[in-house]
Parts: structure tokens; sequence; C-alpha cells
């Protein structure tokens, strides 16, 4: 089903590239991130062209739960301690930066989105301790945090992590307002990009800064972000007749969920994974919805589901975002990926540093979000599960196909794909490229369609 988001709103078209053209940038994407940094950089006097393969607001921004916050489960007392203070600081600055920074937008240009401060809670029904050292760091940080033990929540919890003057909105409805300002092209598809060239089958676009904004970078070399990156999945139902909390919430604890309402509707998150995993542990069809169902007539009997949608999102290896110089490489390459679960903060952060870096401005808030920040254990033990589950993917590669209308191995590397009764699609274990039952691409890396066997 479509998001609540995508049912509500109609973004206006835009014709395809008309044919070569020549321009200081151009942005590969026409999600927020790669809306938000075209309109900045032509703030700068940087004419910049978007090209989108499909429709603007077509790829994950549809599909958010739209969450806009400083919050990001319990990163501030790691940060600290793999980064130091100072870097720490530097992300924490930036996401609140960018809360404020959408308020504005919101407000000087009388963008009609919903948009409305709320505060953001972490919840456990178990523990207490890391929700209080986290309180401090956020804290200790700069952001107006605190840990208490209660909440809206209508079930008991151990304690809750507060942070204040966070927000949430309406995301389409907030990116046709500022795609308005920003020269796109729809149905295009980039094909390849080689050195300042960025070709598609509608023309060539040569430009002298290049930004990777589509999610998932789906160059290999350099960069090897496929070996630095995995997806994974989440699910939404949104409820009529529960009861709609202020605050937004996200549970810790595993199995937690994510609350955040919305009108005169509750959305209620949960079920994550990993993509092209864990889909045969769970018998029948409909399992990871029929998860949120059973626990939402749990805690609100009265209510009933009107809408569901599913999200993936990119999971860097150490959980922070790739935002900045794709590669040494490539200096004139920029990227913004590895947003994990919380794209819409993280997206306005990724606008305003690349926006500065191809400004040719210093930018000392780039140094945590950089691709070639120092490699911290967690990324390093992040780096061995990710390996493990590309090779097993490559390794079914050599097992027989089976008798199916398609090749099961993703055109993107060649691992074998796992099909998703949840969603009926066939999904890549390794690097998160989904396809339907006839082999379409329905998500990247992957440039291309599944392969058809020979009858």
């Amino acid at each position: 089903m479509e998001s609540i988001w995508s049912e509500s709103i109609e973004i206006s078209r835009r014709k395809p590239l008309p044919g070569d053209m020549e321009v200081p940038a151009v942005v590969i994407g026409a999600g927020i991130a790669g809306i938000l940094t075209a309109y900045y950089l032509s703030q700068k006097g940087i004419r910049t062209v978007v090209l989108e393969a499909d429709r603007i607001g077509s790829g994950q921004t549809k599909n958010t739960t739209a969450k806009i916050t400083s919050q990001h489960n319990q990163v501030y007392s790691w940060l600290i301690r793999a980064f130091g203070h100072q870097m720490a600081e530097h992300y924490a600055s930036a996401n609140e930066a960018a809360i404020e920074e959408y308020e504005r937008l919101v407000r000087d240009k009388g963008i009609d989105c919903d948009f409305c401060r709320c505060p953001a809670y972490l919840y456990s029904q178990i523990e207490t301790e890391s929700l209080k050292r986290e309180a401090d760091a956020a804290e200790s940080l700069g952001i107006k945090a605190s840990f208490g033990t209660e909440c809206e929540l209508p079930f008991p919890v151990a304690g809750v992590t507060r942070f204040d003057h966070q927000a949430r909105f309406h995301p389409l409805k907030f990116l046709a307002g500022m795609a308005e300002e920003v020269e796109v092209y729809e149905q295009t598809k980039v094909l390849k990009v080689d050195g300042r060239r960025v070709e598609t089958a509608s023309g060539t676009v040569t430009a002298e800064h290049i930004v990777f904004a589509a999610h998932y970078p789906f160059i290999n070399v350099p960069g090897y972000y496929f070996a630095r990156m995995h997806q994974e999945r989440s699910y939404v139902v949104a409820l009529e007749g529960a009861v709609r909390p202020k605050g937004m919430y996200l549970g810790i604890d595993q199995g937690g969920l994510s609350f955040r309402t919305c009108g005169d509707l509750l959305l209620l998150g949960g079920g994550g994974h990993r993509t092209g995993v864990n889909q045969g542990n769970m018998a029948g069809t409909g399992c990871r919805y029929e998860l949120l169902r059973n626990r939402s007539r749990e805690i609100y009997p009265e209510c009933h589901e009107i809408s569901r949608w599913s999200a993936q999102d990119c999971m860097t290896l150490d959980g922070l975002p790739y935002i900045g110089r794709f590669s040494k490489r490539r200096p004139n390459w920029y990227v913004a990926t590895g947003f994990g679960k919380w794209g819409m903060t993280t997206a306005m952060v990724a606008a305003r540093i690349l926006t500065t870096l191809i400004s040719g401005r210093d930018c000392p808030e780039a140094d945590i979000f950089s691709p070639s920040r120092h490699v911290t254990v967690q990324a390093m033990k992040g780096l061995l599960v990710h390996g493990a589950y590309t090779v097993k993917g490559l390794t079914k590669h050599l097992l027989p196909m089976g008798k199916g209308r398609i090749v099961p191995n993703c055109p993107h590397m060649g691992c074998r794909l796992e099909w998703n009764p949840e969603e009926e699609s066939y999904d890549c274990p390794c690097h998160g490229s989904r396809f339907d039952k006839e082999g379409h691409l329905v998500d990247g890396p992957a440039q291309t369609d599944c392969k058809k066997q020979e009858e």
C-alpha cells in the first residue's frame, strides 16, 4: 500500500532532460536530500540541476515516518566514547540546527506541511541506566535532554529519555514546496558517471560538481560503499481510534515500537530486519504487519488499521551517515547516504554540509560525517558481519536456481535473492536491492531488472 503521505498529495510533474547541457553542479536523486542540496546551491548562485529516475519524492522520502529529531536512538554516549566530545558536539549541533532550519523554511516560505514542534522520547520497559547515560551525554553536548520515569504511553515503562523542541511534518508537502524553486528533470535515469559527465538516455550533463543523493550509490568503485553499508526494512501501520500522544516515542528494547501522531491517526512502527534476511523464519505471509496489528490490538483495543507501508534504510558500519566527498580519487564527486532511520534530519544536515563544501568554505561539522572518518571498533565489527552476509549471498549464487520466472541473482553483484512474502518481492541480502515478482527493479543499488529464465 501507499503511505499516507503519497495518498494525500500529488507533486507537479516535470519534463525529462531535454538533451545535453553543461552546468556547475548536478544532483542525482530528487528526494528530500537532493532537492534541499540543489536549493541551497542555487541560493549560493551555483546553477544546479536534479536528475530523477522516476518522480520527485518517489524513493525513500515518501515512506518515512517523518520525524525531525536530533535524538537518534542512543547515539551520543557512544559518540563521545568513540570520537571524543568535540566531534560528538559537531553531530549534535548539526542535527539541532537542521530542526531549526526546517522551521525557518516552513515559516519564511509559507509551506503548509503540518510542521509541529514536539518532544521526542526513547523508552524502555526493562532498564534505565543507558537512558540516563544518553540524557547526560546529550545535555553535555548542548541538547535540552532529561531522564524521567513517566510518559504518555498506555503501558508501564522503566524510564524515558526526553529531547525537547523536536518536530514532525508531512514530508511530501514540504518537498513539493521546496521543489518549486529547483530545476528538476524527471524520468531521467542516470546510466553512467564518468569524471565530470553524467550520462542518461535523454542526454549527458557535464558538471564541475556531482552529488550522489539517490539513497544508495550505484557506483561501486571508487568509494566501495557496497562494502560499507547494508539496507534494512521497517514497517508502519496507520491506526484510527488509537490514543494519540503529543510526543514521539521509540523503544530501545528488542522488539521496541515507534509511536508518532499524524492528525487523527497514530503511526505505529516496528518489525525491522536486514533486507533479504529472516523472511523464511516467520511462517506464512504478512507476518511483520501482523505483528504490528497484534500489538496495536493489545495496546489500543478499539483501534483499526487504515493504511500500511514499509521503508528501506541504508545502514553504515558505525551507524553514522556518509556525507562529504565521494572518494579521494574523485574530489569533484560528493555523496549523501547511510542515513539509517533518521533520513529527514540527516537530509537537511547533508544539504547544508555539501553546499558548504562545494562553495569552497570551511565546514568544521563535516568531520564526524566524512566518508573517510576513522574506523571504530563498532565499524570493524559491522564490516565482519556485513562481509559474512555477502559471502553467504555470493555462495548461494553457485547453487541451482530453481524453476522460477526470473534468474534469482541480483544484477548488482550477483548475490542470490531471497523471496519476501511480506511484500511479494525478491530482496538481496548483500546490498539491499529489491525486485517485484516479475523481476522489475524496485530499490537499488542495482540499476537493471533481473534477467528472465530461459524457456
